[in-house]
Order: C-alpha cells, then structure tokens, then sequence
C-alpha cells in the first residue's frame, strides 16, 4: 500500500488463472471460511465462467481519501485525474471528528463543487452520526455510520426528523449480512453500497442491485481493496447494470463506483488503470507476469493461502 488503509500496509491475494479469465480470492485476514467462501464464489465465477455481457465501456469512480491529515489530502487527490466524487474515510480510531472535518474541508478547497460521500465503517454512535453528518454537509451520503440495521434507520430517522438533508447507505450491513435485504425491509438505508467479492460475484451483485433498486434504493458499486484482478470484476459488474434511460431517453449512468482503489496501491499485479476525466475503461486488464513473479508470497505463505482455499471451499 502507498497509505495505509484499513489498517494495513500490504494486501494479501491469491489470483486464479481459469479458463475463462483471471479471478481472485482475497478475503480480510481475519474472515473464517465461512464468510470467505463468497469471495471464493467470486473467484472462481470470473475464472471459470467468465463475466455477463456489458451495456457500456467506460464507468465514472470515485476518488478515495484514506483517514490522512488535512495536510496531505492534496498529493493523493493527485492521484484521480477528474474525479469529481470523493469518498472521504472518517471516525478512525485516535482521531476527532474535527480532524474528519479538516479532512473534508481540504477536499473542498482543493476541489471546488466536490461531491463528497463519508464513510465510517460502523465507528460511530447515532447521537455522534448525526452530529457528524451537521458538521461536515453537505453530503452525497454517509456510509456505515453505524453498526447495526436497527441504528441505520435511527440515524436517518433522526436526519429527516431535524431537517439535515444527508443520505443514509449501508455497506457491512448488506455485504456482511445473513440476509442483505434487511437494510431494504426495514427502510434503514437510501444507498446500498455493494462489493463483487464479498457478495459472491458479478452476476450476484447484478441480481442484487436490480432487486435492490425495485425497493427504492441508489446502488454504488465499490471495490473490497481488490488487486487489479479483483477491480476487473468490479468494472464487470458496472458494465452489466441494465440500462435506466430519463424521460428524454438518455441513459442514467451507474453512481461513481469505488473502483479506483488501485491508486492506493504502491505496488500491484498490473500497471494502475488509466483514469480520464474521473473515468475508467471496463475492459478487463491481465496481470504482468513480471509482477505476479515480483509480489509472489512466500511458499509457507502460499501454502497458507492454499488452505485458506480448501477450508472455505466446504462451504460453496
């Protein structure tokens, strides 16, 4: 990792070369077989039955801002030419919501008429979600504010209830869910904030997002700090999304998906996608040999990961 980003300075992954394409399989350390099994799903989906047809070529991202001090958002909004949306990392432990503040203030200064989206991956209580969403609004929306489902929907009650306009969206509780319809059911959520391999693959996340939408909710798509094999599948999925046209008939392009999380990467499996005027190419990259042989994980850490494999395996 260039920065560090949920904690850890080098991401680990095993990349499958299938008939089909390039998968990957690359589950948080601390994810036990059951949970990680999803993301095998996704792995073996894009190596062995490759991706669904897509319904355009490019796709808009966000750029990503890690928990850094005000001081040095600007060198990595350098690094995502165009972006216009930004997803701004807040409520990291040892910090101040000041600091979240003066995080979201920088964006805004260096970028004028930043769209800006929060996430605080469940650090928060309601009574300091709904404080931070009065602080730092404007809003496109707050991600995982809170924990549980049950605090989702009391947040956004408790925005619209005071009048503060700032969009609820789940992520944990969708991808890390035994039923990722509940935000949905209970009306907890605007925005569901969906990843390729945590929920099983693309075409999972295309059902899902469809089935999703019928309940009223804006989709983004969003990237579980894939490698540049893992963002293929990400891309897939946006690519796949059907067509929604206006009452002009032009097309509604997907939400900024949070697919350029490579720009965080020091190093990867392949060159950094190109991004133009806040856009990337869905088109699927491979990964340099040169690279893989580079990053190869030791064999002890290999054979680690080969059980990883076998272990959640039992549970497809």
């Amino acid at each position: 990792m260039a920065v560090k980003f949920r904690g850890v300075m080098t991401r680990e992954a095993l990349l499958i070369d299938g008939p089909a394409g390039w998968g990957e399989f690359s589950p948080f350390l601390e994810y036990g077989a059951k949970e990680s099994s999803a993301w095998l799903r996704s792995g073996v989906e894009a190596a062995f039955e490759g991706f669904p047809p897509a319904n355009r070529t490019h796709a808009e991202v966000n750029a990503t801002i890690p928990a850094v001090p005000a001081a040095d958002v600007e060198k990595i909004i350098a690094r995502y030419p165009g972006c216009r949306v930004f997803k701004v990392k807040v409520a990291e432990p040892g910090q101040e919501l000041a600091d979240d503040v003066a995080r979201v203030q920088a964006v805004r200064d260096l970028v004028p008429g930043a769209v800006i989206r929060v996430d605080a991956n469940r650090g928060w209580s309601v009574e300091q979600a709904v404080t931070a969403a009065r602080e730092l609004g404007p809003l496109d929306y707050m991600e995982q504010p809170v924990d549980t489902v049950d605090e989702l929907a009391e947040v956004r009650g408790q925005l619209q209830r005071s009048g503060v306009f700032c969009r609820v969206a789940a992520d944990e509780s969708i991808r890390r869910a035994e039923d990722p319809y509940l935000v949905a059911e209970k009306r907890a959520a605007d925005v569901a904030v969906v990843k390729v391999a945590p929920l099983g693959g693309v075409r999972r996340v295309v059902d899902l997002t469809a089935d999703l939408r019928a309940r009223y909710m804006d989709v983004t798509v969003a990237s579980a700090l894939d490698t540049a094999v893992g963002v293929n599948a990400g891309l897939a999925a946006v690519a796949a999304l059907p067509v929604y046209e206006d009452d002009d008939g032009l097309d509604v392009a997907p939400a900024a998906a949070g697919l350029a999380t490579q720009r965080l990467f020091a190093e990867d499996v392949a060159e950094p996608r190109e991004i133009v005027d806040g856009w990337m190419s869905v088109a699927p990259v491979q990964p340099d040999p040169a690279r893989v042989s580079e990053l190869a994980a030791s064999a002890e850490r290999r054979d680690w990961w080969f059980d990883r494999v076998r272990e959640s395996y039992a549970w497809l």
